[in-house]
């Protein structure tokens, strides 16, 4: 019971963090991130013959604020799918997919077994399941499954990551956002080799900058950006 509660509690707080805070109104657990950095403008790096297909999201720890400011940012007209890992238990990673709704004008649901994966689509990994992407005929649907933890997470980004892989190769984008832990670390590395955009978030506007700060170090990261900055990264390759 003490495991459970020192691992549950952090993040049913995080959770309700975004849903009970009022718009605008700074947290009073954990300070707002600093104001968008001073970032380079994005240069694609994808040829015309090899654009990306998928947006690909891994984040833990404070990701339930950080998703709620990139989600509004993402234009209606948004060309690909975008499929998201957020360390969070069962139920509720379908309030964070309700949440998330009302802050855009893309589609937000919870992923489902044969849920298309289709471009203006975000599909969130339920909690208690692994989410992963698999290409049945000419559509890219998603699959569940309850396999073994990796990085004692379930979801794991690492799991999604790999089937981007094996579905769509290194025509991706890969966002690792504020975590605990280095989950995604070898799916964003096995992505980064075929060829695929990986954005890190950065220390100062990161809750936790474990996982992103995994990929860092690793050298695997084509940018790290503020959160502020990580929409303009994607846009830049799509």
């Amino acid at each position: 019971m003490a495991s459970l509660r020192s691992e549950l509690i952090p993040k049913i707080k995080q959770f309700f963090l975004v849903g009970e805070q009022a718009p605008g109104a700074p947290s009073a657990s954990v300070p707002p991130p600093p104001g968008p950095a001073k970032v380079a403008p994005a240069a694609p790096r994808f040829g015309p013959a090899r654009r990306p297909r998928v947006v690909a999201i891994g984040v833990s720890t404070g990701g339930p604020t950080a998703l709620s400011r990139l989600v509004q940012q993402f234009p209606p007209a948004f060309p690909l799918p975008v499929l998201i890992v957020q360390h969070m238990p069962p139920l509720f990673t379908r309030f964070l997919a309700e949440r998330l709704q009302t802050l855009t004008e893309l589609r937000v649901e919870e992923g489902g077994e044969g849920s298309t994966v289709e471009r203006g689509r975000i599909l969130i990994a339920p909690g208690d399941y692994h989410m992963r992407a698999r290409r049945r005929g000419q559509q890219v649907q998603v699959a569940l499954d309850q396999g073994p933890p990796e990085n004692s997470c379930r979801p794991s980004v690492d799991v999604l990551f790999r089937s981007v892989l094996e579905t769509y190769r290194g025509s991706a984008v890969a966002v690792i956002l504020t975590g605990m832990g280095q989950d995604g670390l070898l799916g964003t590395e096995a992505l980064k080799a075929d060829g695929a955009y990986v954005i890190a978030q950065d220390e100062a506007s990161s809750v936790v900058w474990g996982m992103p700060g995994a990929v860092v170090r690793a050298g695997l990261a084509d940018a790290v950006v503020n959160l502020d900055g990580v929409m303009a990264q994607v846009l830049a390759q799509v």
